[in-house]
């Protein structure tokens, strides 16, 4: 691009925020440009616990604002992506001799008000009380409400240890996170938007009116920028910028493992621990469990995050305090670790540190918005409300469907089954993974093929030549990892031959 191109808006930062940010501005006509230094999602991004949450757990600490906003915006999600998102129901176990060591404000509320209430108990009506404003404080059209489970005789019951004899079911849905950024990126892409991945911004200055952006492949100009750097954000200020910020980042690593499946049913577990900390058990690609998250405080953006030992063992120990058939190291087929930037509000544990975020505008001279953490739940109403700051456009996005998602969240059945019926040649599994990564898009990743064959070499678990080469002509896909373990989780399936097979081929084709 010519040095001497300007757009409206230029982003630093190719995560959620960023490729939203993205995809709102180009939406409301805007010119926008985005560099992202690795590929899309590829850091903190890809590396959730993969839900649209309200966050059930943050109204222990009267976060009832954020939890609002979020529990509003799941069925907004849903609908626009019913290929990578769904319902998921919940379910809470819950034991009358159960304690916790926590000093949240509802425990030290209770504590005063009601200091006839052992220390760390969590009476069962405290419990209700919070699902109950759970269920309620956003509204729901398609999640059905709470409901007691007896798991006495009810089938989630049966891989837990014989004293949780009642539980909660509530709903929350599920996303594929990497999926979801790269199709903003998409869309923002189809509505004007240049998106530059492996492209690191190394300056960025005001000129006059102008922001000039330096990077690797050439200088831009843009009439505003955004920082939306996650957990580099306060980096790219006072290093790429060399600016001064009054804002914080507290870098908080969550870890997560996969173990094989370990239990039959398809609702995820919510575990509370003694320590006052929660874990998710939820099912995963169809054979296998994934347990998280962790919180610890991490020591640098640039750091490498990844599992430690410690981590590992505490969520084997965490998951065997409630099933039956302990969980242990053995069982770990893979683990993920990512570094969520949390604003640094002061709290005294990564635990306590609010997930809610802040949008510092700088407007002496052309503007700069930095983003200061946030949740992958909010990210659509976090974008609307940069570019409401910034003055930027009316917002759109609501209702809006991304690429593949054009069709009814209970027509997921309908159009897998579709699929199989016009391609006879692919089984139930290999047609509910199509739909599931690309929506109403399967028929353009397949195209004209009449049988297997017709899809080019096939690497492994169903994937084949066809779907690589959509990857890297649609998806911004550069390498083996950037298919297998973000715009897919067949890594999970394919040997290390095959894994090494597929990053040969990539990399052939882009050559």
């Amino acid at each position: 691009m010519s040095d001497d191109q300007v757009f409206d808006l230029f982003i630093i930062g190719g995560g959620i925020n960023g490729t939203g940010i993205a995809r709102d501005a180009a939406g409301r006509g805007l010119k926008v440009g985005l560099a992202e230094a690795g590929d899309l999602g590829g850091a903190t991004s890809s590396a959730s616990t993969k839900l649209f949450h309200g966050g059930l757990r943050y109204l222990e600490f009267f976060e009832f604002g954020l939890v609002k906003s979020a529990l509003k915006e799941r069925e907004v999600l849903l609908k626009a992506m019913p290929h990578i998102s769904w319902p998921m129901r919940f379910v809470l176990p819950y034991a009358p001799d159960m304690r916790f060591d926590s000093d949240t404000p509802t425990s030290r509320l209770l504590r005063m008000t009601m200091p006839w209430i052992e220390k760390g108990r969590r009476p069962a009506w405290l419990v209700r009380l919070g699902l109950f404003l759970y269920d309620n404080l956003g509204g729901r059209e398609i999640l059905p409400g709470t409901k007691t489970l007896d798991l006495t005789t009810a089938p989630e019951g049966k891989s837990l240890k014989s004293r949780f004899r009642m539980a909660y079911e509530y709903s929350d849905a599920w996303v594929e996170d990497s999926r979801l950024v790269m199709l903003n990126a998409r869309d923002a892409e189809a509505r004007g938007a240049t998106i530059l991945t492996r492209c690191r911004v190394t300056e960025a200055a005001r000129d006059g009116d102008l922001w000039r952006i330096d990077t690797e492949r050439g200088t831009y100009r843009a009439k505003a920028l955004v920082n939306a750097g996650g957990p580099w954000v306060a980096d790219i200020l006072t290093g790429v910028m060399r600016q001064n910020t009054q804002h914080n980042i507290r870098l908080v690593r969550g870890s997560h493992i996969v173990t094989k499946r370990l239990y039959d049913h398809d609702k995820a577990y919510f575990f509370q621990g003694t320590d006052g900390r929660i874990i998710f058990a939820i099912p995963y690609e169809q054979d296998f469990t994934l347990i998280g998250t962790t919180d610890a405080d991490h020591s640098g953006a640039d750091v490498k995050p990844e599992i430690t030992d410690k981590e590992r063992d505490y969520l084997c120990a965490f998951a065997s305090e409630y099933f039956e058939q302990d969980v242990t190291p053995d069982d770990v087929v893979w683990t993920y670790s990512g570094v969520r930037p949390l604003y640094d509000d002061g709290a005294s544990s990564a635990t306590a540190a609010t997930r809610d975020y802040v949008l510092a505008l700088d407007d002496n001279g052309p503007p700069v918005l930095s983003v200061f953490g946030g949740k992958i739940t909010t990210y659509r109403k976090l974008a609307e409300q940069a570019l409401a700051k910034m003055g930027l456009g009316e917002a759109w996005t609501a209702g809006v469907p991304l690429p593949g998602g054009d069709f009814a969240v209970a027509d997921v059945g309908k159009l897998t089954g579709k699929l199989a019926a016009e391609y006879p040649f692919l089984d139930a599994a290999w047609a509910g993974r199509l739909i599931r990564a690309y929506g109403t898009e399967a028929w353009d990743v397949l195209g004209a093929a009449k049988a297997s064959d017709d899809l080019g070499h096939a690497f492994g678990a169903t994937l084949t030549e066809a779907e690589l080469r959509w990857m890297m002509t649609r998806e911004y896909a550069c390498e083996g990892a950037d298919a297998l373990w973000r715009r897919t989780k067949l890594g999970l399936r394919l040997t290390e031959d095959e894994r090494t097979a597929v990053d040969t081929w990539i990399k052939e084709q882009a050559a």
